[in-house]
């Protein structure tokens, strides 16, 4: 054991007095976004590329130091090449306040590294330990309704704890500067599965700091917020409470949301200097995080992080392939580049209303669509059952007899598999897309505060947006409406609520440049602070598209569309449209009888520039939105893809320079036919006879230079 020479003392003074001071060189009126995090981005680590891995989440803590190194052998037998620990052991590694137990750790660490098994070393700080809590009662974290935490369960901290943040840096830098350098561990994941916020006392009082390096006066806030509405004039920011259950004001929750993120980003970023103050440059440091978490802005926290990871989970047992398929492309847009496959289930989760498994062959092709939309590891949650605790119920390689489970030989066929494959798609990424999709939380965050409509759900609009792309063979990249967009001929936004200033100007100058931006319903509705445009919908693109919605209407039924593509039927949400210029095309009407619907235009559309913008103010039906999708597709001119769409099969490139490489999956229970353009090949091909794709199927195939 290490003792430090003295336990942290118990006030806070320094580091608030510290963040304090970066807070305040905010510019008043800046809103938040990734350049104006506390801390700048570091130059990212030239980690080595891994090849392929299948891994696990191990927990050698719970379980007698005599059967390590069977459980280690057995993965081996598995294909395992990387395993996760550490997460959750902080009472392990700090027993008590400054004295550090590495010696467990050491021994396992290279009792894997002697099994040819790398490490990612997860940051504990997930699950405090006891003596912490209980000798700092203020850490915990406080609920809405102002109920406290307790002991035994995980993410019980305030994320604003000045307290906990300095017990959380100083055990990530004591684990780094023990591991930092050790040639067995890979990389680090800080804490798991954040987002949970805090409303306790000092919560509110970051919440005051906050809004002050924000708004500068609070005259300013009053006026942004408009809180002459309800008399919620305020007089001092510490008057303005954290969000808390009631109507709140739109641009108090926006910016809760805000302030949430910023703390989040600053405990993510804090551990990761730790780390890096004593890490290998070879060594990547990254968070995990679950699909769609909108407790804060995942673009924000992962700007300083070497990659995105994320834990891909199917509760009932029954994948929506394409949906899943959004889930990478939406984490791999954080970072923009690869990712990893943190936690995923073998054959089942415990957590879900009805915890069904996935039917033989799923597993492995959850695994081979991750790899296929750009993840470098997959890893299972988790190794072996534990024999008590809060998830005994969940799927396992094996079982707490330590014999394999049902699941095991799939999992060791996918990880021969990619080891057998990883020497041609070693270094190789997602093709890069010809059309991007913005997700926008901040628009997101301001829906889902004032949905207008129960049906109105703006991940399913997203959703239902990408599905048709990915049908068709497709690639999209999901982007934040701040990325750069040169290179795509198509730009597509389904809500678009929340539009800025500088964000129009951008998307105006894309289509100027011979970009094509289609934007969905209820986009441009707001400003960057959650209030209505004074101008009507889109906002200051209005001008562009020389039109705007004259009249939004919730549905509670289906409305007959006719449109360019075809005819259709809209549902949950109808807007009437009016073109302003003259040059502006009404391309799509509602049909008759349908209320302040009833003949009005739906599509409008504009050529601008080089390119060209349009709106389209309904929720279509599957049907219309494919047919409406195609019609985008030849508007702007997006080549067809490489392979041939063929139902229930997913077909993904990865490509290294000119290189390509085609995977193909067949999610289906029937064998399908597969033509691989002229100049390719199969690689591997196991699954394939003649040129039928077994149900279930996996293969990959090489592109030629050139092939199109």
């Amino acid at each position: 054991m290490r003792l430090l020479s003295k336990p942290f003392p118990p006030r806070a003074g320094g580091f608030l007095a510290l963040v304090m001071i970066v807070l305040l060189t905010f510019p008043a009126t800046q809103p938040l976004h990734a350049k104006t995090l506390s801390t700048t981005a570091p130059t990212l680590a030239p980690f080595e590329a891994a090849p392929l891995s299948i891994g696990v989440s191990w927990y050698p803590e719970q379980w007698p130091e005599s059967q390590w190194e069977a459980d280690l052998a057995l993965m081996r037998r598995a294909g395992v090449s990387v395993v996760r620990l550490g997460e959750f052991a902080w009472a392990r590694l700090e027993p008590r306040d400054g004295e550090f137990d590495f010696g467990w750790i050491d021994r396992a660490v290279a009792l894997a590294g002697r099994h040819g098994i790398r490490v990612v070393l997860g940051t504990p700080t997930a699950a405090p330990p006891v003596w912490l809590t209980e000798a700092h009662p203020d850490v915990l974290r406080v609920n809405e309704d102002g109920s406290v935490e307790g002991h035994g369960e995980r993410r019980q901290f305030s994320f604003a704890s000045a307290t906990y943040r300095r017990y959380t840096v100083r055990i990530a830098g004591e684990m780094a500067r023990r591991y930092g350098r050790n040639p067995d561990v890979v990389g680090w994941q800080i804490d798991n599965e954040i987002g949970v916020p805090s409303f306790d006392r000092e919560a509110k009082a970051r919440w005051a700091r906050w809004l002050t390096a924000r708004y500068g006066t609070v005259e300013e806030l009053n006026r942004r917020w408009t809180t002459d509405y309800w008399s919620q004039r305020y007089q001092r920011f510490d008057q303005v409470p954290l969000k808390s259950k009631g109507p709140q004001n739109p641009a108090l929750l926006l910016d809760f949301k805000r302030f949430a993120s910023f703390l989040w980003a600053e405990y993510v970023d804090e551990q990761a200097a730790a780390i890096r103050t004593h890490a290998d440059r070879r060594q990547f440091v990254t968070t995990n995080s679950t699909a769609w978490n909108n407790n804060f802005d995942q673009y924000l926290v992962h700007r300083g992080l070497d990659l995105a990871a994320w834990d891909d989970y199917v509760p009932n047992g029954r994948p929506d392939w394409t949906a899943n398929a959004l889930h990478h492309d939406v984490v791999r847009g954080y970072r923009q580049r690869n990712f990893w496959i943190m936690e995923t289930q073998p054959g089942r989760v415990d957590w879900g209303a009805l915890n069904r498994s996935l039917d033989p062959g799923q597993t492995r092709e959850l695994a081979w669509q991750a790899v296929g939309r750009g993840a470098d590891a997959i890893l299972y949650w988790q190794w072996r059952s534990a024999l008590n605790g809060q998830e005994q119920y969940h799927g396992t390689l094996v079982g707490p007899d330590g014999q394999p489970m049902p699941v095991f030989d799939e999992i060791a066929r996918t990880a021969r598999e990619m080891a057998a494959m990883s020497r041609w798609l070693k270094d190789t990424q997602p093709e890069k897309a010809e059309v991007a999709l913005l997700y926008s939380q901040e628009s997101r965050w301001a829906i889902e505060a004032e949905r207008h409509s129960r049906d109105y759900d703006p991940v399913a609009t997203i959703t239902d947006w990408y599905r048709p792309f990915a049908d068709d063979g497709y690639r999209v990249d999901v982007l934040p409406p701040d990325a750069d967009l040169a290179g795509y001929r198509l730009v597509v936004a389904p809500n678009l609520n929340i539009l800025s200033g500088d964000t129009a100007e951008r998307l105006k100058a894309y289509v100027e440049r011979g970009g094509h931006l289609v934007l969905g319903p209820r986009s441009g509705m707001k400003d960057g602070d959650n209030a209505l445009w004074p101008m009507r919908q889109p906002g200051p693109l209005g001008t562009s598209l020389g039109g705007r919605v004259g009249y939004y209407y919730p549905l509670d039924g289906p409305v007959a569309m006719s449109a360019i593509f075809g005819d259709t039927t809209a549902h949950i949400w109808g807007e009437v449209l009016e073109p302003v210029a003259d040059d502006t095309k009404v391309l799509g009407r509602f049909g008759s009888d349908q209320g302040w619907l009833s003949g009005q235009p739906a599509l409008l559309r504009r050529k601008v520039g080089r390119g060209s913008i349009a709106y389209l103010g309904a929720i279509l039906d599957q049907q219309g939105q494919g047919r409406f999708t195609r019609w985008m597709i030849t508007e702007a001119a997006v080549p067809r893809p490489l392979m041939t769409p063929v139902d229930g099969v997913e077909f993904m490139t990865r490509a290294r320079g000119a290189e390509r490489f085609i995977i193909a999956v067949n999610h289906g229970e029937t064998a399908k036919r597969i033509s691989l353009p002229a100049g390719a090949g199969w690689l591997h091909s196991d699954d394939v006879q003649g040129d039928m794709l077994r149900p279930h199927g996996v293969a990959l195939a090489h592109v030629k230079h050139g092939t199109r």
